[in-house]
């Protein structure tokens, strides 16, 4: 459905703006009030990231006047692959500095607004306040439902994308003209169901994809244009090149924009609502973790020991703590590990980061394994505090 323009336009172009913007300009659906309209929109995008990056860059060619990026973490070299706002020299730097300083290559006559903060509730509400529209470019479940909560509460649409390996997703979140994530998604998966790309990988050129439609959607709603994903998913198959749209209706029983709402303000915790890992992972991990350095000691004493990694194996292919064996973790889930495990030995659980060892570690504890441990931290805390030579991903 065709929905009226989000903002006003602004009072003019200036000759510098006709200019650049002159493409758009000749488009009749655009024209110059709708180029006026992008001047005069305040966009505010969650993560310079992965979908960040295409999101940033374009909405700033697009000519969009004030654009807001929000992300407290570091550049890294593994983010390199996908990131593309970035660059080698931006390496430690702040994600959100480094992206405005490319935002402002691209675009010297837009403003810029730099939020070197994580999200949090005590700061969302006073960062949503001063935009028009939000475009969530966030990597969990706790920031998804927060945004969704907050630009709900504060009326705002905002557009959401999604990526994970060779899929991705978007859709348009508008609670006055239709569905919100809630909608879509009430509850949380459960924790450990959906990997994180951190865990699962993404393929770099799909966050162009995935950034590039949300791009396309903001300036539909920021100028009145077309048929916005307002109650549809579209969902998009990299490897197969297909691309469908799912139909998401209102939910009249949803517990934030339903009749009857019952969440009228933000959560106290978003990450204790989204559980990182279960609760039988956190009490199994609850006095039976050690870390990397407690592991090489083991090691180097000869402990009877079995250590195991319970990774993916294309992950083991990249980095492996000497001596670990791969078993990975569905084969716990589903029990056919068991049966393999030595009872003569401690059992040493281990990942990448931490996550996944103590959902195994429930389970092995559960099994009769009741001196099990795991290293909290993974492979990348063995990296960083015992072979500092081994590559990170």
């Amino acid at each position: 459905m065709s929905l009226p323009p989000l903002v006003e336009p602004a009072a003019e172009l200036t000759v510098d703006e006709v200019r650049r913007y002159s493409r758009h300009l000749i488009i009749p659906d655009v024209g110059m009030a709708g180029q006026k309209r992008l001047k005069n929109a305040k966009v505010l995008c969650v993560g310079a990231g992965g979908l960040g990056s295409p999101t940033l860059l374009y909405l700033a060619a697009a000519g969009v006047g004030t654009l807001g990026v929000v992300d407290f973490d570091v550049v890294d070299e593994s983010n390199l692959q996908r990131q593309v706002i970035h660059g080698q020299s931006d390496i430690g730097r702040l994600k959100a500095e480094s992206a405005a300083a490319s935002v402002r290559e691209i675009n010297p006559l837009i403003d810029v607004i730099v939020h070197n903060v994580a999200l949090t509730t005590d700061n969302i509400m006073e960062i949503f306040s001063g935009y028009d529209l939000i475009v969530d470019g966030t990597d969990n479940f706790a920031t998804r439902y927060m945004v969704n909560d907050a630009a709900v509460l504060l009326g705002k649409p905002y557009v959401w994308g999604s990526i994970y390996r060779f899929d991705g997703q978007v859709s348009v979140f508008w609670s006055e003209h239709g569905p919100c994530y809630r909608c879509l998604y009430p509850e949380p998966p459960p924790p450990g169901m959906v990997p994180s790309c951190a865990e699962g990988g993404v393929l770099g050129v799909l966050c162009a994809s995935i950034g590039s439609i949300q791009v396309n959607e903001a300036i539909k709603l920021l100028t009145g244009i077309g048929d916005p994903l307002v109650g549809r998913l579209m969902i998009y198959d990299a490897l197969e090149m297909t691309y469908r749209s799912v139909k998401v209706r209102k939910d009249p029983e949803c517990v934030l924009c339903g009749k009857n709402p019952t969440v009228t303000q933000l959560l106290d915790d978003y990450e204790a609502f989204c559980g990182a890992v279960s609760q039988e992972a956190q009490e199994a991990a609850s006095g039976s973790t050690i870390t990397a350095t407690d592991l090489k000691a083991m090691q180097d004493a000869g402990e009877n020991i079995y250590v195991i990694d319970v990774r993916e194996p294309n992950e083991y292919e990249i980095v492996s703590i000497p001596g670990a064996v791969l078993i990975p973790k569905g084969e716990f889930t589903n029990g056919s590990a068991l049966e393999r495990l030595p009872q003569d030995k401690r059992i040493v659980l281990h990942c990448k980061s931490g996550a996944r060892s103590a959902e195994v570690l429930a389970i092995v504890k559960n099994a009769g394994f009741s001196d099990a441990v795991h290293v909290g931290g993974g492979v990348l805390s063995w990296i960083k505090a015992v072979d500092p030579s081994l590559p990170s991903y």
